[in-house]
């Protein structure tokens, strides 16, 4: 059978013999076993409806064992035999060029190349999920190969509800994730209705099946880095020196960065690290994520234990080097033995994933991985404490080093929130806000979003890596021509994207499919999408798929992360994401989503997301400028109605710009004014 009668062929005529699980595969953590008999009784019954009642009695057992074993049900056998990845568009069966494009994004997020767990469908976070299970996936891309462009296919937390009559201008999917009645939103929650198969975590561009691989997050993580130390490259030197170590030439050799994670986002972290022109080390107790970040390319230096990993921070600092070093172990340790060692740290994060940190979010210092393993499945509570004791440690070790000089941020992951959840040291005097910023709120916030400027991607869907170069090529000489006239407070922004972009085939950074990231405004995203569907209409390349990542100005509505710098008390609303992708829904999005949950946990974030195909024709065109306008420009008006100087001048400006354009600007109030009133 050819792969396009495979995908025609959707849920199998006869049933496929059981599968054999890969030993080299990087399997999910296991999950709680959290439901009652009669519940797990409804899981079993929820998945054999999928299936014909002559196969039930032999998949009942099989689907009992996976949930027992698993806490899970992923239908192992209905993995297809094919190899997952994005192939070129034109392998795809499909009545509709869109539907292609999707079903290569689905492709690309299930590549074992890219994804964190491909045999459970997690792409990556630990939990971020495409599908609940194989049945899902097959029904799914048997429903896109048929589907017209009068049709929308309507997906419920990876459950493909069905094919409904639409228009060729509507969406071709239209995806939710997780999207619970609010007092169902807890984590336990999360593990109960995932269990019974009947919601999922999406993450953000996991179940969006926008997802390129760590490159996603490189670019956003780079820009991160090299605001960090510039924010405090004037303070650092002294301290440095008062502990023995020499100054650091100019900019960020000789720096350090520590950090935790080499997951499918935090993996990113030590190719930004070398890009930015640091030393960063990013603990892992994962030893296959280490060393598939390793093999791939991604981090310089594997070590193993804490004696060596001293011995080559402290010669890279003393040698101003520029190198990425994994350590396969706990973070908590290395904290620790930095403090004992004086090892002056410049920048400290943490991305581990701790908006899941009972279910291998987060492994407690003190346990190997296998042993942390164990208590996840049959010790939840014991396992429980050991995170949040870790975490008290953790914690503990950070404010020492930040007492001689280190900046540290939250990254988003929800380490802040759930060290103050465990009793961490980690408030402010005034009880309410954390001692340490967001990163959002120190960097990304104020010098990014609130301009406008987010993580704008692209996808060369005939797979070929010349077609990538050519829009390299676009993207970089449309940001040089704005940049001519830009204002200056954007010329940081343009000058760091135009770097980034010439420099992006050196980094090697393609995982997967042929994808691009940069960080651009409204303006130069959309000009950059008109060059792409240009020369798509004169056979330039081919079709091009355009997305963005929802750690964004508009898509996210996040009070710990993406929209943590908004001060006017609508930080825990989620007007926005809900605006976002309604709004972009009918402006021209290819397909879009909406996610309860994401980096910072199930209950913690609403965020929403789209895609675009490009395929050369006007009708692109209109798509393009009207539905990259919204989706940007929705973000900046919430921005600066919360009244944030730099969205004020950035509505402004669009406004000035743009006649159609008509934003209630907020008038600022005398502080003095209110002061004694209360």
């Amino acid at each position: 059978m050819t792969f396009k009668e495979h995908i025609l062929q959707g849920i199998p005529n006869e049933l496929p013999t059981k599968y054999t699980y890969p030993l080299d595969a990087n399997r999910a953590p296991k999950r709680k076993d959290i439901l009652s008999k009669e519940e797990k009784q409804l899981a079993i019954r929820n998945a054999l409806r999928y299936f014909p009642k002559d196969w039930h009695q032999e998949l009942a057992v099989e689907f009992a064992q996976e949930l027992q074993d698993f806490g899970r049900i992923y239908m192992y056998r209905f993995k297809p035999s094919y190899k997952i990845f994005a192939r070129g568009i034109e392998a795809y069966p499909a009545k509709s060029t869109q539907a292609a494009a999707i079903m290569l994004m689905i492709q690309n997020n299930l590549d074992p190349e890219v994804a964190q767990h491909p045999e459970e469908l997690i792409t990556y976070g630990g939990n971020g999920a495409v599908f609940q299970n194989w049945a899902q996936y097959l029904i799914t891309m048997q429903y896109l190969a048929n589907m017209t462009e009068e049709q929308t296919l309507h997906m419920y937390s990876g459950h493909p509800m069905g094919l409904f009559p639409s228009s060729k201008n509507a969406p071709r999917v239209v995806v939710t994730n997780g999207m619970m009645v609010p007092n169902y939103s807890k984590p336990d929650d999360w593990e109960k209705y995932n269990a019974l198969g009947v919601t999922q975590y999406g993450q953000m561009t996991a179940g969006s099946f926008m997802y390129i691989g760590p490159q996603g997050i490189v670019h956003g993580t780079t820009i991160t880095i090299m605001n960090a130390f510039r924010k405090i490259a004037s303070k650092s030197n002294a301290k440095r020196q008062s502990m023995g170590v020499s100054p650091p030439l100019e900019g960020t050799k000789g720096r350090l960065f520590l950090t935790a994670g080499l997951g499918g986002m935090s993996g990113a972290q030590p190719k930004a690290g070398n890009i930015a022109g640091c030393i960063t080390v990013a603990a892992e107790v994962n030893e296959k994520a280490a060393i598939k970040r390793h093999e791939q390319g991604w981090v310089d230096v594997l070590v193993d234990n804490l004696n060596d990993l001293v011995a080559r921070v402290k010669s890279a600092q003393n040698n101003n080097e520029v190198v990425s070093i994994a350590f396969i172990g706990n973070i908590v340790d290395v904290w620790e033995r930095f403090d004992e060692e004086n090892i002056f740290i410049d920048v400290g994060s943490d991305q581990t994933s701790l908006h899941i940190p009972w279910t291998g979010g987060y492994y407690p210092v003190g346990l190997t991985y296998e042993a942390s393993n164990r208590l996840i499945r049959d010790e939840p509570e014991v396992f429980k404490e050991k995170v949040q004791e870790s975490l008290r440690r953790h914690a503990k070790a950070i404010n020492k080093h930040v007492a001689k000089g280190t900046y540290f941020f939250d990254y988003g992951n929800a380490f802040l929130l759930e060290a103050s959840r465990a009793g961490a040291d980690v408030m402010a005097e005034n009880n309410i806000d954390f001692k340490y910023p967001s990163y959002v709120q120190d960097i990304l916030g104020p010098m990014c979003f609130d301009y406008g400027f987010g993580p704008f991607r692209w996808v060369c869907t005939s797979g070929k890596p010349e077609d990538l170069d050519k829009t390299d090529t676009m993207a970089m000489e449309v940001l040089q021509e704005i940049m001519k006239t830009a204002p200056e407070e954007i010329q940081l922004q343009l000058q760091d994207n135009i770097t980034w972009i010439k420099d992006a085939k050196k980094n090697k950074m393609v995982v997967g499919s042929q994808a691009r990231i940069l960080y651009a405004d409204a303006e130069g995203r959309a000009k950059i999408a008109e060059a792409f569907n240009n020369a798509v209409a004169n056979k330039q390349i081919g079709p091009v798929v355009l997305g963005r990542d929802h750690h964004d100005v508009s898509g996210t509505d996040s009070p710990y992360r993406e929209t943590s710098n908004i001060y006017d008390g609508s930080k825990f609303t989620a007007d926005m994401a809900i605006h976002n992708v309604i709004g972009d829904s009918f402006r021209g999005a290819t397909w879009v989503s909406i996610h309860n949950g994401g980096g910072v946990g199930w209950g913690e974030v609403i965020n929403g997301g789209f895609g675009m195909l490009l395929d050369g024709t006007k009708e692109a065109e209109a798509r393009l400028k009207s539905m990259l306008f919204f989706d940007v420009n929705n973000g900046i008006a919430r921005r600066s109605w919360a009244r944030n100087d730099e969205a004020l001048f950035a509505i402004k400006r669009e406004m000035a710009r743009t006649p159609n354009l008509k934003v209630t600007i907020p008038n600022l109030v005398d502080n003095q004014l209110i002061e004694n009133l209360f």
